[in-house]
């Protein structure tokens, strides 16, 4: 018969003692420390308690010696042996020096990781001999407790309030040396830029209008802008366009020739050289496309938690949220009809934008709504499809074509750029400056026309 081997969750007692016994020895070591683990990244509980009671004696400022971790040890409730003088001392007296510690922490830290790779493991397999999920479910949830191991390593979901009070402080600090200009992703365009601060990460900013008004083509500027102007990593998912189509709309913006001239070819030599020019800083932007038609939104999401690894993207563009699918029912909701699907789509966005702190700029079709009225200008309600993505958006940027009652006449040369939505700032309407021949739009102060 087989012996049984019997498996020991990884972890090195050694490492963690000289964590210990190096924060005991030089206060220095303990920040040095507490940038790479938390106390759960220790196997020995004991550890874990004199951690956390060095942590806390840190951020109050105390001294850190025999007297005051067994003090603090003591108001932590901690059993008995570990409260002990002896116990102490003992793990001080086995480090010889505390130059070390990062080193130490490191390896605490990697056999934390070990061991939450193991459960997260164990808890799929488990899953999957229950049988109440599908594959799909299964994978997705996989990936992301995987990516989440990768991409924050040793930070815990739960925050405490004088980290998310400090991170404040510190975006506001920054806010203030930029004197509240801009404390997002900058879309070249300085009224809207003004009014979202903007584009946030975190944020799902649905930008919607009617057909043929400029959906894509703002989209693209704003891609311009930020992976080529600000060398700024952008992805694109477009389910509508062709990549070779929308990279020619790139090329049009860059080098301000006709778009109807590029498609041609009836380029004069000083064109050609314009186009070669432009073709080279595309080329070598920071603009990510993926043309897949009908992309479900679940491999969209590993797609992005790949290209945050590998490109660590800042801004994510989707064209456009109607064009997408989701083949994930869930556990508790079976989707039945195209505005549920919607929805969980829209839900989904928002998850990415928050999940992989970025901005997810989603394009949005609108009803016949505003054909019907007598003004012309669309308002939130006639989303299309569903109220998922008015509930789900952060920020949401109607367009139309600004429309002379009087006359009956639309300006084509002008866009009415309506902020109908934001959740942390104002609303209200700009207007920026067409130029159809080459997909572009402008500010109206700096406009050619």
């Amino acid at each position: 018969m087989d012996e049984v081997v019997k498996r020991v969750m990884p972890h090195s007692n050694e490492a963690e003692q000289a964590v210990i016994g190096s924060m005991l020895m030089d206060s220095n070591a303990i920040s040095v420390a507490g940038e790479t683990i938390k106390a759960e990244d220790f196997y020995n509980k004991n550890y874990a308690e004199l951690f956390k009671a060095m942590m806390k004696l840190s951020s109050e400022g105390k001294a850190c010696d025999l007297v005051t971790v067994k003090s603090q040890l003591e108001e932590q409730g901690v059993p008995s042996e570990i409260v002990s003088l002896d116990f102490i001392k003992n793990i001080l007296d086995m480090v010889t020096t505390s130059a070390n510690v990062k080193e130490y922490a490191r390896i605490v830290h990697d056999k934390s990781v070990m061991r939450k790779l193991i459960k997260a493991t164990e808890d799929i397999t488990n899953r999957c001999y229950s049988g109440n999920e599908t594959s799909d479910e299964l994978l997705e949830s996989t990936e992301k407790e995987i990516f989440d191991l990768v991409q924050k390593g040793h930070s815990s979901e739960v925050k405490d309030i004088k980290d998310i009070a400090l991170s404040v402080i510190n975006k506001i600090d920054k806010a203030s040396k930029t004197k509240g200009s801009i404390t997002g992703i900058k879309t070249g365009y300085t009224k809207l830029d003004y009014m979202l601060s903007g584009l946030q990460q975190g944020d799902l900013i649905l930008i919607a209008a009617r057909p043929s008004v400029g959906k894509t083509a703002l989209a693209l500027n704003i891609a311009e802008h930020v992976g080529i102007k600000q060398n700024i990593p952008v992805a694109i998912f477009s389910a509508e366009m062709k990549d070779e189509s929308l990279v020619q709309r790139l090329f049009s913006q860059v080098s301000m020739i006709s778009g109807q001239k590029i498609r041609n070819g009836e380029l004069s030599d000083r064109d050609w050289e314009n186009l070669v020019e432009a073709a080279g800083t595309v080329g070598n932007s920071q603009i990510i496309i993926n043309d897949t038609s009908g992309i479900d939104v679940n491999v969209m999401r590993s797609q992005c938690r790949k290209l945050k690894l590998e490109k660590d993207i800042q801004l994510v563009i989707v064209d456009y949220v109607q064009l997408l699918t989701t083949n994930s029912s869930g556990k508790h909701l079976k989707v039945t009809n195209r505005e549920q699907q919607v929805a969980e789509i829209s839900r989904t966005l928002k998850a990415i934008a928050k999940e992989l702190d970025v901005a997810v700029v989603a394009l949005s079709q609108l009803n016949r709504g505003p054909e019907t009225r007598e003004d012309k200008k669309p308002n939130i309600g006639d989303l299309r499809e569903s109220g998922g993505l008015e509930q789900d958006a952060d920020v949401a940027i109607l367009l139309s074509r600004v429309y002379d009652q009087e006359t009956k006449q639309e300006d084509k040369n002008r866009i009415l750029v309506n902020v109908a939505k934001q959740r942390q700032g104002p609303t209200g309407e700009l207007e920026l400056v067409w130029l159809g021949d080459y997909t572009k739009y402008e500010n109206p102060e700096t406009s050619h026309i």
